[in-house]
């Protein structure tokens, strides 16, 4: 399973039936939450996500509608008798600010709380099946995006060629990884003449709040699925450009030029009731997206 579950898509204030920003990676393993505004928990209850098997927390910067909802589910995650390790990422004032609110509450966390801060791009976690680098994003404040990437083996085995080869299958997982075969008469059994190239990971990239920046195409390049921030319509690029933020056409280029597989949208502004006009604006210029819808489930 590779999936992504939108918890909330709104911006600063909640608005219209909208929460602020939060979203969970699901995989077989481990979940991993991303943003943590106000209100989350209640949506991880609603949505029946189960917060013992989120593992990884990703804070992409300090403006409240990020992480406003943080210390309250670290609390009910101790209330819960949580005792499986949890790993917080994010700005490095983060922790001053859960350690002061976990002092002037007397509350004692009954799990252990790692904190990882981020200071510099680059991968920050790697689970053994999943890897997660940081890059900078263009914010008012010091901003980060997530990448997350599924390991795979680079090879995968032909059984009937291995055979042929007489290559025990105690030995295929070393085929997988790319290593030739010698027989025990000494004989090179080249590793292509018995696999092929295996199957690319999944990949998942999450650009928080930013102003365009066309270099960000690069850093998420050929993504399966990349979420872009679409705080306003087309029509408000001066706004989206004095607040740091971006418009629905501006997000959808950085799909284009990145050549993701599909773009989701969101982040959108409180003055908006109706946002389908976003969906209509950014696929005139990057057909396949969608908007990100609380509840919905985006499988890679």
């Amino acid at each position: 399973m590779f999936s992504l579950t939108v918890l909330g898509c709104n911006s600063a204030i909640p608005s219209h039936g909208r929460n602020p920003t939060a979203q969970v990676l699901q995989t077989t393993d481990n979940s991993f939450l991303i943003d943590c505004g106000e209100g989350t928990q209640l949506q991880l209850s609603r949505f029946k996500i189960k917060t013992s098997k989120i593992s990884h927390i990703f804070i992409s910067h300090l403006h409240g509608d990020h992480y406003f909802g943080l210390i309250g589910l670290l609390s009910s995650m101790s209330l819960l008798n949580r005792t499986n390790d949890l790993h917080l990422f994010g700005p490095s004032k983060l922790i001053d600010i859960i350690n002061l609110q976990l002092e002037v509450a007397d509350v004692d966390l009954n799990y252990p709380l790692h904190f990882h801060a981020i200071n510099a791009e680059g991968e920050i976690a790697n689970t053994g099946k999943i890897t997660v680098e940081c890059f900078k994003v263009s914010h008012r404040i010091d901003c980060w995006g997530f990448l997350f990437r599924e390991i795979k083996n680079p090879r995968t085995v032909l059984p009937e060629e291995a055979k042929r080869f007489d290559i025990p299958a105690a030995y295929f997982w070393e085929l997988q990884k790319g290593k030739d075969y010698t027989n025990k008469k000494g004989t090179i059994i080249s590793n292509e003449s018995v696999t092929q190239p295996g199957k690319k990971g999944r990949s998942y990239a999450y650009c928080a709040d930013t102003l365009y920046m066309e270099s960000l195409a690069e850093k998420v390049k050929e993504v399966d699925l990349l979420y872009h921030e679409t705080t306003y319509l087309k029509n408000q690029e001066e706004k989206a450009l004095t607040r740091y933020h971006s418009t629905t056409v501006q997000a959808a280029n950085i799909a284009k030029i990145a050549n993701a597989g599909r773009l989701i949208i969101g982040h959108f502004s409180s003055k908006y009731d109706d946002v389908s006009p976003f969906l209509t604006e950014a696929r005139e210029v990057f057909e396949n997206t969608v908007l990100a819808e609380e509840g919905t489930c985006y499988f890679l």
